[in-house]
């Protein structure tokens, strides 16, 4: 086994210390998402929910891993967003920013970390998931919104290359890929009462990036080096978001930074008016047991206008347990004594 083998195996699921990681990070993300939704309420601001989502996270995590000796990356892996009725991804504003909650909106809160369910998947394809996800969202009358993907993900990787489409068209296409124990995926789905075509209306809404490493510029503006200095420093690899920066530079330094590809910003999308957006963003660990979605949360009881008794199999795949486990089981690996339950971190990235 050569060296890099030898590192990959280490961080993947077959390390118990992995997997503790993993879970930690669950129990964190979901205590995070608990008390931002204590806090969602007619006119509270969104800016000050985001915060306290993050702020909890960077708490909780900083008080983990402390005394190891080898430093262990740890923190927000993707800043809080609360995205509103028609506003599909992403909305996370400034500070300056005024805008609040109101009575009878659909929220969606989106955490650095959330695990997903994928059951009988295990040894499937790609491609079988599409298929399942299009059908359950046609049997409500609903669209799949085009252009979001669920990845694979490792240490300091949130997109890795395999990928799920959630829908398939002719624009977008993936490489068939198989799932295998021991892999870690982030599912994202969204689905639309409107056409599933969001669309980018104020680029100036963006304020979530992330550091594009493999692109180098010379940037010209002071600003922009003052800034792209910082972003380097305190976020090399994961997203970020502009209220985390010294705000008066920002302003100026993200555009050039952008516009030369040195950052992907993740830009915010609607769908029209009157549309309402609902979204599911989870992890799941393919354990040699079964599957274990390690983030949760309970489900708002709605009563649909759509009901599944003349479809069978949509009817089964939503009667499946959340965790699933192989028929005979496996070997429970025994983690090391002292070991803790801890939480998201950046090595383990987890969203929800």
């Amino acid at each position: 086994m050569s060296d890099d083998e030898r590192e990959e195996r280490e961080l993947d699921l077959t390390s118990p210390e992995v997997v503790t990681k993993y879970k930690s990070a669950a129990e964190i993300v979901n205590k995070a998402l608990q008390l931002v939704l204590s806090e969602c309420k007619p006119k509270a601001k969104i800016v000050d929910l985001c915060e306290k989502g993050d702020a909890f996270i960077k708490e909780q995590t900083g008080n983990m891993y402390k005394n190891v000796k080898k430093k262990i990356e740890r923190g927000v892996a993707f800043p809080t967003c609360i995205s509103v009725n028609n506003t599909v991804c992403h909305f996370s504003p400034l500070s300056s920013d005024e805008t609040v909650l109101e009575e009878g909106d659909i929220l969606k809160i989106f955490l650095s970390g959330n695990f997903f369910h994928m059951s009988n998947y295990v040894h499937g394809r790609n491609s079988d998931v599409t298929e399942a996800i299009q059908k359950v969202a046609a049997a409500y009358d609903c669209k799949i919104v085009e252009g979001v993907l669920s990845h694979q993900m490792k240490q300091f990787v949130i997109d890795g290359n395999k990928v799920v489409l959630s829908v398939s068209n002719p624009d977008t296409r993936v490489d068939e890929a198989e799932f295998e124990e021991n892999e870690v995926y982030s599912i994202d789905i969204v689905t639309s009462t409107g056409d599933g075509k969001p669309k980018l209306l104020d680029e100036k809404q963006t304020t979530i990036y992330k550091r594009a490493v493999d692109k180098s510029y010379n940037l010209k503006m002071k600003a922009s080096r003052f800034i792209f200095s910082e972003i380097s420093q305190k976020f090399p690899i994961m997203p970020f978001t502009a209220r985390d920066l010294e705000e008066k530079r920002a302003r100026l330094g993200l555009v050039e930074c952008v516009n030369h590809e040195l950052l992907q910003p993740y830009p915010v999308l609607h769908e029209k008016p009157g549309d309402l957006v609902a979204h599911i963003k989870f992890t799941v660990l393919l354990m040699p047991n079964g599957s274990d979605r390690v983030t949760s949360h309970a489900l708002q009881e709605l009563k649909p206008t759509k009901t599944t008794e003349n479809e069978p199999e949509i009817k089964a795949w939503l009667a499946l347990p959340v965790k699933s486990k192989k028929k005979g089981g496996g070997k429970k690996k025994k983690g090391k004594k002292g070991d803790k339950v801890e939480e998201s971190s950046q090595a383990e990235p987890m969203e929800g």
